[in-house]
């Protein structure tokens, strides 16, 4: 009788051996953190001198309203042009505005502007940045499904998310000892070294073929053709839709300056620390994900992932102590991380080729739906309902988003990737 073959060995490390998908993720790493610096030097700068939530969510909103209206056009470029060459041309973009921002902030310049003027330059500049997300985010995230085996999706998946909350980390932390010690036009100019980088980093990546599309000559058919995809695909749509509800009322991201400045008092230092915490949490998650992969009943997991999200959210909400504070967004950030290991896998397996830069689109339409939205619905509500209540709603919404879903959703709960 013939052996049975012994099945084949788990590799974490299975991504990482190829070198143009490393070149691809340091690359983004390098972005996302350069973007994270410059997202939480310029927000408590901009509190610092408005003590306004609502400025803090306009930030979010001039960045959100760019890229939303450009990431389906985005990602049917993606899918039709040659993917390398749009990375390049929009992290070319992103590194023009912030130099400018630099510019921007330079004492001299600085005080030959008027207040107003400074500040809505820097919410243009923001824009531009949005602007060049539309076309960057769904080009690297369809680019990456071409440079790994589809075997290796899964785990190119939990890597890409290693890397990126690496960057999550030291992008805040940074942020605040950069603030501290060189204002904000220093820690702007490393910014703009990050993102000379992350250009040198994108060169190694060869270009890739486009495939075949078969509404080749009509964009409105094309814009469509993914967009339907994605709202006829259950376990999509429902995977997109739970994140951008709950990280839509339920995220506190955009009010930690609040939080840092006038109720837990601890200064800039303690901003960067309590915007790594959720970091930390996510990249130790998502290491272990690496190893222990939540695949196996994967739906389940992601509603209990999103459902412990909420729960953390009140926790942070109701804290008066620092270290709570933080121990709840370090559980914010471990819960999201499996959720987004879940949804990334779903993202690469499900969709054709051919559709996969308008799909990455779409999920980047809900995404900043749900970050930049997000910032600017929870400096609405701050100033509404006050910062606290405003929280406390938000995970109640979110709690709730996650028991609507659980009965809509049973016959997902068997699908396995």
């Amino acid at each position: 009788m013939p052996e049975t073959p012994a099945p084949a060995r788990h590799d974490p490390y299975a991504a990482l051996r190829y070198p143009e998908f490393r070149a691809l993720a340091v690359g983004a790493f390098l972005l996302s953190c350069g973007l994270l610096i410059q997202e939480v030097a310029l927000a408590y700068e901009i509190y610092r001198v408005t003590h306004d939530p609502l400025s803090l969510g306009l930030i979010g909103l001039a960045e959100a309203v760019p890229f939303i209206m450009l990431a389906l056009f985005g990602g049917h470029l993606a899918d039709r042009r040659e993917k390398r060459g749009i990375i390049r041309a929009a992290i070319a973009v992103i590194f023009a505005g912030s130099l400018a921002l630099a510019a921007l902030s330079w004492p001299g310049v600085r005080a030959q502007l008027a207040h107003h003027v400074w500040l809505f330059s820097a919410y243009g500049l923001i824009a531009l940045v949005g602007f060049a997300r539309g076309f960057y985010s769904p080009a690297a995230s369809s680019l990456r499904a071409f440079l790994v085996p589809r075997e290796v999706y899964g785990n190119s998946a939990t890597w890409w998310s290693t890397f990126f909350q690496t960057g999550a980390i030291l992008g805040p932390v940074s942020a605040g000892f950069l603030f501290a010690l060189g204002g904000l036009s220093g820690t702007l100019a490393v910014v703009v070294a990050m993102f000379t980088g992350s250009l040198v980093l994108i060169s190694f990546v060869q270009p890739r073929p486009v495939v075949p599309s078969p509404n080749a000559g009509n964009l409105w058919a094309s814009l469509r053709e993914g967009v339907d995809y994605v709202f006829r695909t259950k376990i999509m749509l429902y995977a997109i839709s739970l994140d951008m509800f709950s990280v839509l009322f339920g995220g506190v991201v955009a009010l930690l300056p609040v939080f840092a400045e006038d109720i837990l008092r601890v200064g800039p230092e303690g901003l960067g620390v309590l915007r790594a915490a959720p970091a930390i949490g996510a990249l130790l998650t998502v290491v272990w994900c690496a190893y222990h992969p939540p695949l196996a009943r994967p739906w389940r997991n992601l509603l209990l992932a999103v459902l412990g999200f909420g729960l953390a959210t009140l926790v942070f909400a109701v804290s008066k102590l620092f270290w709570l504070s933080i121990a709840a967004l370090f559980a914010t950030g471990a819960f999201d991380s499996i959720s987004v290991v879940i949804r990334n896998t779903i993202l690469q397996t499900v969709p054709p080729d051919h559709l996969r830069g308008r799909v990455q689109a779409v999920n980047s339409i809900f995404i900043s739906s749900s970050n930049e939205l997000g910032a600017f619905e929870s400096g609405l509500a701050a100033r509404l309902l006050g910062t606290v209540p405003s929280v406390i709603a938000g995970a109640a919404v979110t709690c709730g988003v996650v028991a609507w879903m659980w009965r809509r959703s049973r016959e997902l709960f068997t699908v396995k990737l």
